[in-house]
């Protein structure tokens, strides 16, 4: 990640000032992207709230408006401080008006125990560096490898049939000046559970209303794998479920509600 790339926010006084790069593509004016409402919340939440000891284990999203590109402020409330767990809320405001609103759990770590428990086997694909790059990018916000079955073109990557395979990482800052973490990195891009996820072999036809992330570690580097796991929708409602990977195996899950949704 280049640390001179326009990132997704500048600070302004106690207000996050969006940048064009934070613009998202729903709706026919500028709106802010789910992505990067979501990494702000974590980023928020883990500079207020976050402990050495702590495992930021699931952050909830709740995206139920549609905000422009105007600056946002993200209010926190502690709810439960406990020996071994500690939850969050906070929510974004956008022109004085809620416009999302997050749910953090973070757990203390403790010994594992011995016992062996069932655990579906570790994807089985070549690292981020030797899956070639699309010979189009999808965009410029962030950098995709996606693992394609053969005939499938990497600009169509969304569209391939049967479970969807992608290594993504973050290229540009979400705060200028203020690093990732690898919680925040990881839960700046997983808005892209949903599209993965619920894309038709036409196109995406369905925009989430939440999204949910679960770590049981913090994630290893700077990519993320995403991997299919399902996809069920009926009556224009729809939920998606990913398993989360980094270069040392899997990390977490990742989940989605949506809505039928056309673009205009």
């Amino acid at each position: 990640m280049s640390e001179t790339a326009e990132p997704f926010f500048h600070r302004d006084g106690d207000a996050f000032a969006p940048t064009r790069m934070a613009n998202g593509f729903w709706g026919p004016k500028d709106n802010l992207h789910a992505r990067a409402m979501i990494g702000l919340f974590a980023h928020v939440i883990e500079r207020q709230f976050g402990e050495p000891g702590l495992q930021p284990a699931r952050l909830t999203v709740d995206l139920y408006r549609l905000p422009d590109l105007a600056p946002v402020t993200v209010a926190t409330r502690l709810v439960r401080q406990g020996g071994r767990i500690k939850v969050i809320e906070a929510e974004l405001f956008s022109n004085g008006v809620s416009s999302a609103r997050a749910s953090c759990q973070l757990l203390r770590r403790t010994q594992q125990p011995e016992a062996p428990i069932w655990t579906r086997p570790a994807w089985n694909v070549p690292p981020p560096e030797q899956v070639p790059p699309p010979e189009h990018p999808f965009t410029e916000k962030w950098e995709m490898r996606p693992i394609l079955p053969p005939g499938v073109s990497a600009g169509h990557h969304l569209r391939a049939p049967g479970p969807r395979r992608t290594w993504l990482r973050e290229v540009r800052p979400l705060v200028e000046g203020e690093a990732y973490t690898p919680f925040s990195r990881v839960a700046t891009g997983i808005d892209y559970t949903s599209p993965t996820s619920n894309a038709a072999e036409t196109g995406l036809d369905f925009i989430n209303s939440d999204v949910t992330l679960y770590l049981h570690r913090q994630p290893v580097g700077e990519w993320i794998g995403y991997e299919v796991a399902d996809h069920q929708s009926a009556e224009g409602v729809a939920i998606g479920h990913c398993v989360l990977h980094d270069i040392r195996g899997p990390v977490g899950f990742s989940s989605c509600a949506a809505l039928a949704q056309s673009r205009r």
